[in-house]
């Protein structure tokens, strides 16, 4: 729907986030005559008010009776599509929809790319946006990677580089390009369970005109198969990892050694923006030495330096046991203690399990919710590697510098939701930085957000 169909209309907005603001705003601006209330934390009650004192905020979770008073809610993406209380007022006849959803609605027209995946895609976002640029382009990034579309409203690029989790993938408009880099289980607890968790990923191939997928994941290629144009990166005849570079095809573009950001993985979501940009009709080669200059984003795979004889490495944004693992696989052949555990969401840890089986020089610190049942799992598959058991993240650092040997690297990388004991993964990774005795102020946000 247009925001301007919302005039005159009884709207709520749900979530007082970043998300939320931008959409009072929005909504202020273009549906005049409408009757706006906010439902927040209680916490959030008094900015709220001073924010807009005409809303009408009410400082708790609305039930479906609430809901059904209104002709729209406009939702945050944090709160799950699935509560039974939205499932009750939409059968009743109130409409849901997010800032995502508006956006699109205002601006079909739009060049988009919008990326998604359980992990890289705010890299790989950021990435092709990085590249857009170094070409000249007039490139906005925006999305879930930490600016609400909405704040972009009233402003025009040549390019759209955005970000969607999966719980947006589901409100994207006909768009473009749409990219997936991997799909596993994650975020069970907002989509009730794995199958629609993937549906809802999968979302975005039903939008976009072309259809962009990681090769190297034979379940992503089986569940996108239909998608009648859709192209491939991480394969031999297009953009991939071979011998120690960057290719297209047979052709060497890049080593990657001159890649800022450290991994395969990370060389992997280089591929899929040089791939995206290119099929967005861009000299994708021409592009690929601006590599070099990206500036890798805050708390993935983060170097923060050394101390106590030790180096650090800040991986906080790893809330999955794979990424923990695609982290250890890009510090190979050093003495490493990784710190894992967190929040947790009942996630299967056995692949990981079977990963650090056969690594060397590795030591394991559980922390956390899940921690113990992490550790269970190790001690049950019989594991030799040196292994510590701890209550929160402090008592893990701890651990980490007694028993990580001298020139060896403490690793944060959980494979976990950080909710257990911090706000956010940031909020996890500050704390790290602070307790392993570094300046968190200089843990600045995100390079490029907006338009360039």
């Amino acid at each position: 729907m247009r925001i301007a169909e919302l005039a005159g209309q009884r709207v709520a907005i749900w979530g007082f986030g970043r998300e939320g603001r931008a959409a009072i705003r929005a909504l202020r601006h273009r549906a005049p005559g409408l009757t706006l209330a906010l439902y927040c934390t209680e916490a959030e009650a008094a900015e709220a008010r001073a924010f807009d004192a005409a809303l009408r905020v009410y400082a708790n979770e609305p039930d479906a009776v609430a809901l059904s008073a209104y002709d729209v809610v406009v939702k945050s993406p944090g709160i799950s599509a699935y509560k039974p209380a939205i499932i009750t007022a939409q059968a009743q006849g109130t409409r849901f929809t997010s800032g995502t959803a508006l956006w699109f609605a205002e601006n079909p027209q739009a060049r988009v790319v919008a990326v998604t995946g359980t992990k890289g895609k705010s890299t790989t976002t950021a990435l092709l946006a990085h590249l857009a640029r170094a070409l000249g382009i007039r490139t906005a990034l925006a999305g879930n990677i930490g600016l609400p579309l909405l704040e972009l409203l009233d402003q025009q690029a040549e390019l759209w580089a955005i970000e969607l989790s999966s719980f947006q993938t589901g409100e994207a408009g006909a768009l473009e390009l749409g990219v997936i880099t991997s799909l596993y289980e994650e975020h069970l607890d907002w989509h009730g369970s794995r199958e629609r968790y993937v549906a809802d990923k999968l979302k975005l191939a039903d939008a976009a005109r072309q259809l962009l997928v990681n090769a190297e994941q034979a379940s992503l290629l089986e569940e996108t198969v239909a998608h009648p144009h859709r192209i491939m990166f991480g394969r031999q005849d297009g953009w991939h990892v071979a011998e120690g570079s960057i290719r297209r095809g047979e052709v060497d573009v890049l080593a990657l050694s001159q890649l800022s950001v450290p991994g395969l993985h990370n060389a992997l979501n280089a591929c899929a923006a040089l791939a995206a940009l290119e099929a967005m009709g861009f000299d994708a080669v021409a592009a690929a030495p601006a590599l070099n200059g990206f500036r890798p984003l805050p708390h993935r795979l983060q170097p923060l330096g050394e101390s106590d004889g030790m180096q650090w490495i800040n991986d906080s944004i790893s809330t999955t046991p794979q990424a923990t693992i695609a982290a250890l696989d890009s510090l190979h052949d050093r003495d490493i203690t990784v710190i894992v555990g967190g929040h947790d969401r009942g996630l299967d840890w056995s692949p990981f399990v079977r990963d650090v089986a056969s690594r060397k020089r590795l030591r394991i610190v559980t922390q956390g919710a899940n921690g113990p049942r992490i550790a269970f799992a190790l001690r049950a598959a019989k594991s030799e590697i040196p292994l510590g058991d701890v209550d929160n993240l402090a008592d893990a650092i701890d651990m980490a510098r007694i028993i990580t040997p001298s020139g060896g690297v403490v690793l944060l990388s959980p494979g976990a939701p950080s909710f257990d004991q911090f706000h956010d993964y940031a909020d996890r990774g500050r704390r790290f930085a602070e307790m392993a005795g570094f300046d968190a102020k200089t843990m600045t946000g995100i390079d490029g957000l907006g338009i360039a």
